[in-house]
């Protein structure tokens, strides 16, 4: 199959408009690092093969500088299901009972 630079521009504008522009350095950054633990564990796998010492402690090492490289970032809202009627009644006359606590 042999893709043409119209086909390219075709898909890189579907994948930009189904994944937004925003996410996109950060699945790029995401992949390369996923292709840098594989190598590594592929390069362990061949030592493996060969006798050599086990591959085990070269992917621990890969992927903690994988995880050291990449900041941990916490997600702003995190999804909370919503509440029924009755747990936001009962959330309502606890912060009552606190409010007449704390007045007196």
């Amino acid at each position: 199959m042999n893709l043409g630079p119209w086909e390219i521009l075709i898909i890189a504008v579907v994948i930009v408009l189904l994944f937004g522009a925003r996410k996109m350095p950060q699945m790029a950054r995401s992949l390369g690092q996923s292709m840098r633990i594989l190598k590594a564990e592929t390069k362990g796998m061949r030592k493996d093969e060969d006798g050599d010492a086990p591959a085990q402690p070269q992917a621990d090492t890969a992927a903690a500088q994988a995880a050291a490289a990449q900041p941990q970032i916490a997600p702003a809202n995190p999804v909370q299901p919503p509440k029924t009627a009755e747990q936001l009644q009962a959330e309502i006359d606890e912060l009552k009972r606190q409010q007449q606590k704390n007045a007196s």
